[in-house]
């Protein structure tokens, strides 16, 4: 009976034991993955929490896991690793600061409010601390901001420091001058007195300052954010803290055409408009200017310069501009370089494609060209480099995979000569006179002098004295290509091109079979049809005439 009750004892406290390691099994389980999920729900309230800040917020706020320099909260003034910062006005702050940073200071004003709009000045606007590395004191002229420390003072718009020490009451109410930029701003007092103005149906604009000071020459910047591997977005916040945020726009949430309104406030023919992106963002802002002389706009159309960020960069090129845009030059010295930039003007080209045996029932397809047109290897390139960028996006975000894959097409062609007897499926008259063609599988028709990613193509190897090629003397130049092969060899000055000849109307009929053809980067495959390309308007260009791109560097480092 003992033995009975002993076996019977350990077979309740092996069950009890058995019990206890399956909760404490289970809360070893359990405990982690609540810890886990109450952490992702704090996580997403505070996110919700930020995201309802920065909605209502005056301030530009992002977010950044890992700020890029030494960084201070501008509320608790500790040292913070991550955190918010505003685009505009520079302001940096912790997480846990932010609602109270939001309410205690504020950003840049576009437009000056009430009575002070009236003015014509205004002072500085300071904001403490995170000021730029190797800034120096404008009274002392020591560097700023070398304590590891909340310290000093930077106005957010002529971009002036001073340390905490040097720092006295008549310079917080003291005039600001806008700095080194103050020809390119639009001050906010401008802004409010115009549309004080305009309430009051006056249009005379001439005695508003800074209107009538000569040397005055705002500038708009138009950002593609879609251009160039995400460095648009990076520009918008640079501009935006050297400039009126007001003159800063981002085309993928604003058209051109609505923001180069803002050229109908300024002096006439003053305004110069930077581009950041790539020909076709370009072509999409020169077709926005041609709308505003639609309209009668033409006194307010702008100079245009370019920034270039996307993968075909020929145009800028052209203009002085370089052939790519990766960050290497400070925001500062390309505002200085559009201030110093020069008027010219750019041919545009009307093409119209009308197709063959419609009876003309069908409208032709028409294009503004500003750089070239092509038929043959150079256009299916480009086409199937288009049908697969269209399915994996993604995949050519980089302009050298973009090169690369440009590359793989060509060099495919070598093999296939998809385009071969070009010749004899097509006619070419250049100004109503007919060319008798050799045998070639492309054409291309050129407004600029750069082809190809920084190629001159019409002087090619350059052992012949043959004119360069211009973009301002209604003239273009034709010339044809055996091949993608021979492409290659022209953009390593190891062949000449085909010279067809200069002309001021170019017309192409093509007889039979379907071809690529493309229009400044824009491909498509065409049945028989007739091809006009004539004289449409100038563009009012800058030009850049520092240093050149050199074609042969460039080809041989891509």
């Amino acid at each position: 009976g003992g033995g009975m009750e002993g076996s019977g004892g350990g077979g309740a406290s092996r069950a009890v034991a058995d019990w206890r390691l399956a909760v404490w099994t289970l809360c070893s389980v359990l405990l982690p993955v609540l810890i886990t999920a109450w952490c992702s729900f704090q996580r997403s309230r505070r996110q919700l929490l930020i995201r309802d800040i920065f909605r209502k917020s005056k301030h530009d706020w992002h977010y950044t896991d890992l700020f890029g320099q030494p960084s201070y909260c501008c509320v608790c003034a500790q040292h913070i690793l991550r955190g918010a910062f505003c685009g505009c006005c520079g302001l940096r702050v912790s997480e846990s600061c932010l609602k109270k940073a939001d309410q205690r200071f504020l950003c840049k004003e576009i437009m000056m409010r009430g009575a002070a709009g009236a003015h014509s000045s205004m002072p500085h606007h300071w904001i403490r601390g995170n000021v730029p590395l190797c800034s120096c004191c404008m009274i002392c002229k020591q560097q700023c901001g070398t304590q590891p420390k909340l310290c000093d003072y930077r106005c957010v718009w002529c971009q002036y420091t001073v340390h905490d020490e040097c720092m006295v009451d008549c310079l917080r109410t003291e005039e600001c001058t806008f700095g080194e930029f103050k020809d390119l701003i639009i001050p906010p007092y401008y802004l409010s007195t115009i549309n004080q103005m305009r309430k009051d149906k006056r249009t005379s604009y001439e005695k508003v300052v800074p209107y009538c000071r000569k040397h005055w020459m705002p500038v708009i910047v138009l950002a593609n954010t879609r251009s160039g591997n995400n460095m648009g977005e990076t520009l918008l916040g640079e501009f935006k803290m050297l400039l009126n945020p007001v003159q800063v726009f981002d085309l993928s949430k604003i058209a051109p055409a609505k923001a180069l309104q803002l050229c109908t406030l300024l002096p006439c023919n003053a305004v110069r408009v930077l581009v950041c992106g790539g020909d076709g963002t370009v072509g999409w802002v020169l077709d926005a200017i041609d709308e505003m002389k639609i309209k009668g706009q033409e006194r307010y159309i702008p100079q245009v310069a370019i920034l270039p960020l996307g993968t075909g960069n020929d145009l800028s090129n052209t203009l002085g501009w370089g052939a790519g845009y990766a960050g290497e030059v400070p925001v500062e010295q390309i505002l200085r370089n559009v201030m110093e930039a020069d008027g010219i003007k750019l041919d545009r080209w009307k093409v119209q494609v009308t197709n063959k045996g419609y009876y003309n029932l069908r409208k032709p397809k028409v294009f503004t060209m500003n750089n070239y047109f092509s038929i043959g290897p150079d256009a299916l390139m480009a086409l199937n480099f288009h049908a697969h960028r269209e399915k994996t996006p993604s995949l050519f975000s980089s302009r050298i995979i973009n090169k690369a894959v440009y590359f793989f097409y060509g060099t495919k062609d070598c093999l296939v000569q998809e385009c071969k007897d070009l010749n004899k499926k097509v006619e070419l008259e250049l100004d109503g006179e007919r060319i008798e063609l050799p045998n070639l599988e492309g054409i291309i028709v050129l407004n600029i002098g750069y082809w190809g990613g920084g190629c001159r193509l019409w002087e090619g190897m350059g052992d012949e004295p043959y004119p360069l090629a211009r973009h301002d003397d209604g003239l273009l130049e034709v010339v044809g290509v055996h091949g993608s092969f021979h492409c290659a060899q022209i953009q390593v000055k190891l062949a000449n091109p085909v010279r067809l000849g200069q002309a001021h109307t170019v017309r192409l009929i093509l007889k039979s079979s379907k071809m690529p053809m493309q229009v400044d980067g824009e491909p498509w495959a065409q049945g028989p049809c007739t091809v006009t390309i004539t004289h449409k308007t100038h563009a009012l260009m800058l030009y850049h005439s520092g240093e050149q791109t050199d074609d042969d560097a460039s080809s041989l480092s891509e």
